[in-house]
């Protein structure tokens, strides 16, 4: 016999649909706004795939700072997977109604994106640490058996950890329906629940320190150890460690801002501002990354700049040959 929770409302129901509320009327934008996005995606998975070739492709590359981007890269296809065509869809349609079982995939998706990215930038911050601070080690610290470790380590807690979260919150029961998003999201889901969520609301605590908090305690201590050896040492180190730590740094800086605004916006109330801010600040969150990121270490890194930059002008040079052989 199943005991009622005191803390139980009426009118619960298991949720079989959401209706996500954020949505407003584009008018005669809705056009530009679905093409801008469409050619935001395509340029993400250009990009990212582009950058994934050159790193698989290229044994030069095969070293293990540029394995852990090629991992950052693939969680950039995998989380913009999730948001890009839901958002192309709902953009044209009236109806911005969503089954329950997509919407709790979507969250999985877009959880385990979030918490492999954090994982995956404190993997690189180690490794740079390594190469900088102890660079005549390097080789026996950072060998093939290890940095496979803590590539699949991220990908593999990512996955577990958010699909515990799923689990936990599917099964509540909930007095509503209505995410104020334009997309589904797992907070504003425990706030429909109409009993007691203290279990899941101390998995999410637990989940935020080591997927958030712990992280960060490993990006601040190994940067701040490179600050401290860059300070002792000569210009040629100072030199290397800005080429190879600024695209990691302006990574983490990018989202952590980016996830700062989401955190707020799903802690505080916000209807004071413009329902278009908001929905701007909540895209950023999974938006900057996925953009960024391939952007910032495809011209600042001078191997997979100039890479890339040969891959690219061959592509075109044939384009052009088989052009002008047509003719």
């Amino acid at each position: 016999m199943q005991v009622q929770s005191p803390f139980r409302r009426h009118n619960s129901t298991p949720a079989s649909s959401f209706v996500l509320t954020a949505y407003f009327n584009l008018g005669s934008l809705r056009w530009l706004f679905f093409w801008a996005l469409l050619l935001l995606y395509l340029l993400v998975i250009f990009s990212n795939v582009l950058l994934v070739c050159v790193i698989a492709l290229n044994r030069s590359l095969h070293e293990p700072m540029y394995m852990f981007l090629c991992s950052l890269f693939i969680n950039e296809l995998y989380g913009s997977a999730a948001l890009f065509p839901f958002l192309l869809v709902h953009i044209l349609r009236d109806v911005h109604t969503v089954p329950a079982s997509f919407c709790f995939f979507q969250i999985y998706v877009m959880h385990g994106y979030a918490t492999i990215e954090f994982l995956i930038l404190a993997c690189m911050s180690y490794d740079r640490y390594v190469a900088i601070c102890h660079p005549l080690h390097y080789r026996v610290r950072m060998s093939r058996s290890r940095t496979a470790v803590l590539i699949l380590f991220p990908w593999t807690y990512g996955f577990l950890a958010v699909g515990v979260t799923i689990s936990l919150s599917s099964s509540l029961e909930l007095c509503g329906n209505h995410i104020d998003k334009v997309y589904c999201d797992n907070y504003p889901i425990i706030k429909l629940a109409c009993y007691d969520t203290t279990i899941i609301n101390i998995h999410g605590i637990v989940m935020t320190f080591n997927a958030v908090v712990y992280p960060f305690i490993v990006i601040f201590v190994t940067y701040f150890r490179i600050l401290k050896v860059c300070w002792r040492g000569e210009r040629r180190t100072r030199q290397k460690a800005v080429n190879t730590c600024a695209p990691h740094l302006a990574s983490v800086l990018n989202f952590s801002i980016a996830a700062f605004f989401e955190v707020l916006q799903g802690r505080f109330d916000m209807s004071h501002l413009p329902n278009m801010l908001r929905v701007f600040l909540s895209l950023y969150f999974l938006l900057c990354q996925p953009l960024f990121n391939p952007l910032i270490y495809g011209l600042v890194l001078t191997n997979i700049r100039l890479i890339c930059r040969g891959l690219l002008l061959r592509v075109f040079r044939r384009a052009v040959r088989t052009e002008a052989n047509s003719r």
